[in-house]
């Protein structure tokens, strides 16, 4: 059993962590002084152990550095938390993202090398493994520039990586909560080329005990990828919404378009009614009923359940028109391929009723993982083959906003 600290903790308790376990780093760790704010620069000292090169990426919790480690000349990428409004240090979300990142350990999980405390400003950084590309920009790139979805070869090979990643969280009782394809990372060159990462752990949450429902306040995983239950106001979800999101990511894969890219009308509003969405899932899969989702009258947010949250919104003028649920709508989806297993697998990821849908360790036993091609560590291309990968666009340096 992975070990977890209880939420009510304070988020100083986080650097007595760092310094009973990680003693032995930090005793000799001469950190690059980042810059707290706007572009990265060169460190400036000459017994800094790493040098950041350029700022790739900002989000809500911090900002993650391109960098290399002076010794080695290895290329590195440190998150660097922002310190709290109130400035008591690193936010809850970063403390707990820490804590499991600490034990986790699997080659398709993007791994902790590093960390480093910067005392004066009340914050700290992990150096990780850096990832030239993200999912994201890969399919980005075959729908723009190549206009061909990926090989499938590489589909089935990225998406059994991602899997396996996910199927240990699982076994582990950890839920990712927040996948999607930029959080989906994939290395570039060296011995580990192709290999696939899953990042961002800010949402990830640890189940108390086995079967138990994880129950959860707060907005959960990024609205083209949320599940079904979720946007029908459920507050009890178990691992099932990160198969529902690995369904989304496959499509994606297959068609090179989101299945569901549908507007989010609140990011901070948890209990905002999603109609848009929902929308985009009827479009597409149709819409479900109580024969095929015995428990759906008891959630929160549906229309028998609450009828005053669906009047006057789109989905129940047009609720007439969308057609029943049924796993061949799928099908008539733009540049679907005509693969029965790809599509088997697909339609039980994107079941809307969790609880037949399919789990981590039945999808990797799934037939279609057993065909021609068969998956292999490297995404971009089989062991032994010569065939070059495309150019995918590496991660851009990027101005931090104020």
């Amino acid at each position: 059993m992975l070990a977890t600290a209880s939420p009510s903790e304070p988020c100083c308790a986080i650097f007595l962590f760092v310094l009973a376990t990680h003693k032995h780093d930090l005793a000799d760790l001469r950190f690059c002084n980042l810059p707290r704010h706007q572009e990265a620069k060169h460190s400036e000292g000459e017994n800094a152990k790493y040098e950041s090169m350029c700022l790739v990426g900002e989000g809500t919790y911090g900002f993650v550095f391109k960098a290399k480690e002076r010794a080695s000349q290895k290329k590195v990428a440190i998150k660097k938390f922002k310190a709290t409004k109130e400035g008591e240090g690193i936010s809850l979300t970063a403390y707990r993202e820490i804590m499991l990142l600490r034990e986790i350990d699997h080659e398709n999980i993007i791994k902790v090398r590093d960390v480093a405390i910067h005392p004066e400003e009340k914050t700290l950084s992990l150096i990780m493994d850096y990832a030239e590309y993200d999912l994201s920009e890969i399919i980005r790139y075959h729908h723009h520039t190549l206009q061909t979805p990926p090989t499938p070869y590489s589909i089935k090979s990225c998406l059994w990586q991602v899997l396996n990643a996910i199927h240990y969280l699982h076994s582990n009782w950890i839920c990712h909560r927040d996948l999607k394809p930029s959080n989906i990372l994939v290395m570039a060159e060296g011995p580990e080329q192709g290999l696939v990462k899953i990042a961002d752990f800010g949402l990830a949450r640890i189940f108390q005990s086995p079967l138990r429902p994880l129950c959860e306040n707060g907005v959960v995983v990024t609205i083209w990828y949320r599940a079904p239950e979720l946007l029908f106001g459920s507050k009890h979800y178990t691992r099932s919404v990160d198969v529902w999101a690995i369904g989304c990511i496959f499509a994606e894969l297959l068609t090179t378009n989101p299945l569901f890219p549908g507007k989010e009308k609140d990011t901070k509003n948890p209990n905002l009614f999603q109609d848009v969405q929902i929308e985009k899932l009827f479009q597409v899969l149709g819409k479900p009923n109580q024969h095929m989702w015995p428990d759906i009258n008891a959630l929160p947010d549906w229309k028998t359940k609450n009828p005053s949250k669906w009047k006057g919104t789109l989905i129940e003028k047009k609720w007439n028109q969308y057609p029943e649920a049924h796993p061949d709508n799928l099908r008539k989806v733009q540049n679907m391929p005509n693969d029965n297993h790809a599509f088997d697998l697909l339609s039980r990821m994107l079941e809307y009723d969790p609880t037949k849908r399919i789990n981590t360790a039945d999808a990797l036993d799934h037939p279609y993982f057993k065909e021609d091609p068969l998956p292999g560590a490297n995404m971009f291309r089989p062991a032994g083959s010569k065939y070059a990968p495309a150019p995918y666009p590496a991660r851009q340096p990027m101005k931090a906003q104020k």
